[in-house]
């Protein structure tokens, strides 16, 4: 009976639809605006109230002022929202109280540091504040964040574009906030890496450190030592043919990085993974003889030759070549997973290679190993343990912080990119075991190494490593690797929607208590809720 009355209900309702089929649908009511609070990484105040802003074909992107950098963020904003609304968007450096307006200076934006922003939204205008232009960056990432997904697409879409009224008010838990792009087990060239520059971008992120060289491949030219990327990078996991970034390449990256306000940190990892660069000159090898190349995913079986003087010859011209073209502060020595280096040839590796950097006016980063040996004053160690790290581990570690040296916090179950979500993920790996958004999310750096000042942090880095990555479509849709995850079933868009990339919020947002959750992720994970 039930289903009986179900199935006359329908036809009554084809039979209303039938006989009113001339009469104009009524109009569609206009989607709401994402709240204020949808944003990744969330911000630390938000008030909303009053009308939103709509875009529309009058709509003028205004630089008061006309700073060029302001500009630049004009251009960059214009350039991404025209193709999907269809409106011209012109910059102007006229003042007007209507439009979108985008100031750097004025009334208490000293207050909000180099990375912070305030954003106003009401019928009239969306203003974005900052004291720097590179807050003023990410104050345009929440703003492309709070329009419709769509707003992403390449084609022209249909509106409505609003922008939720009230305000946003944001800065920066730490000033190093990164994600890692491991290009040396799967090599991805120049416009991949800036299309993963443009995703970190979207989510605030400040610094992009590449993983240069390991076992599998060097990546980077070397102009003393040729065979490196010649030999050395021809291949890569599985047995494909590899490549490696020129040093014009690397340039571009860097100038494209700091066109998003991010800085490039570049690794060499040594003394083990080195198996690429020890194959490439057999003078590197303690017993004069080249390895065959290694198209594997094994870790722990490489390492320099400590004791022999041509070690640091490399090692010297190597670091001298890479700081002479990456103007930012830190270079990455690796360190870690170093099983074929004895305890005492590694800390006598990492002494004498600590003073390289710095004779090169860099300041080293190493793997967390590094708190093992002697770290040198100023020199920063990325932790990348997890649940199961030993505590003997962790204690070198936090002495290590508790003298002098700052962390940048990457736990492998909490921030590694390519940890699987659960046992279905078909891509990444699970030896850290699985990790959710939810864990991804919701957890304190300042506080998950027990011991370690809150000072001490330096910020915190989403490594992506790529063993089982080895295609574009892989890195950016790859459920595992949620730089880019599944997108927002509302719109097949260029934007990637938070699923793991929720791991931003705690290197930016401020302490929350523990077991909270941000409302921009509080719904399906992977999807804008």
């Amino acid at each position: 009976m039930r289903r009986r009355r179900l199935l006359c209900s329908l036809l009554l309702v084809t039979a209303a639809g039938t006989a009113t089929a001339a009469a104009p649908p009524p109009a569609a009511a206009a989607p709401a605006a994402t709240p204020l609070d949808r944003v990744v990484p969330a911000p630390a105040a938000v008030h909303p109230g009053g009308d939103p802003y709509t875009l529309g074909d009058r709509t003028t992107i205004r630089v008061p002022g006309g700073g060029a950098e302001a500009r630049q963020v004009a251009g960059y904003l214009a350039g991404l929202l025209r193709p999907a609304t269809g409106f011209s968007l012109p910059v102007t450096t006229r003042s007007g109280s209507d439009g979108i307006v985008l100031k750097i200076g004025g009334k208490d934006t000293a207050k909000l540091g180099a990375e912070g922003y305030r954003l106003e939204s009401g019928p009239r205008s969306v203003t974005v504040r900052a004291a720097r232009p590179a807050g003023l960056f990410h104050g345009v990432q929440t703003l492309r964040q709070l329009l419709p997904p769509s707003v992403e697409r390449r084609t022209e879409q249909p509106g409505a574009w609003r922008i939720a009224g009230g305000t946003v008010t944001d800065t920066p838990r730490y000033g190093y906030r990164a994600a890692m792009l491991d290009v040396s087990r799967h090599f991805f060239g120049v416009r991949q890496v800036k299309r993963y520059i443009d995703q970190l971008a979207l989510y605030k992120l400040n610094t992009l450190h590449l993983h240069l060289s390991d076992d599998q491949g060097w990546r980077i030219a070397i102009d003393s030592w040729p065979k490196l990327t010649s030999h050395g990078g021809s291949t890569q996991v599985g047995g494909g043919r590899g490549g490696f970034f020129t040093k014009a390449d690397y340039r571009e990256i860097v100038k494209y990085a700091a066109s998003r306000y991010l800085t490039v940190v570049p690794e060499i990892d040594m003394p083990g993974h080195t198996n690429a660069a020890l194959s490439s000159y057999a003078e590197l090898n303690c017993d004069g003889k080249a390895p065959p190349l290694y198209t594997g995913t094994d870790v722990g079986f490489s390492s320099f030759c400590v004791p022999k003087k041509k070690t640091y010859d490399f090692v010297d011209d190597v670091v001298r070549e890479l700081a002479a073209m990456t103007p930012g502060r830190y270079l990455h020595i690796g360190g870690d997973e170093a099983h074929s280096t004895s305890h005492d040839d590694y800390v006598a590796f990492m002494d004498k290679v600590q003073p390289v950097v710095a004779k090169y006016g860099k300041t080293a980063i190493g793997w967390h190993q590094l708190a093992g040996a002697h770290p040198a004053k100023g020199t920063v160690a990325q932790y990348w343990g997890y649940d199961a790290t030993s505590a003997d581990e962790r204690k070198e570690v936090t002495e290590a912080a508790a003298h002098g040296t700052r962390l940048i916090i990457s736990p492998a179950d909490r921030s590694y990119l390519d940890m699987k979500y659960d046992k279905n993920t078909p891509l990444g790996l699970a030896w850290a075991g699985y990790v959710s958004v939810r864990r991804s999310y919701d957890w304190n750096p300042a506080t998950y190494l027990p011991g370690v000042p809150e000072k001490g942090v330096l910020g915190v880095e989403a490594p992506l490593w790529t063993e089982t990555l080895s295609t574009s479509a892989q890195l950016e849709c790859g459920r595992p690797v949620t730089a880019r995850p599944p997108l927002d079933a509302r719109a097949v868009s260029r934007r990637p929607a938070p699923g793991r990339s929720a791991s931003a919020g705690p290197r930016w947002c401020p302490r929350r208590s523990p077991g909270s959750w941000s409302p921009a992720t509080s719904g399906r994970p992977g999807t804008r809720s």
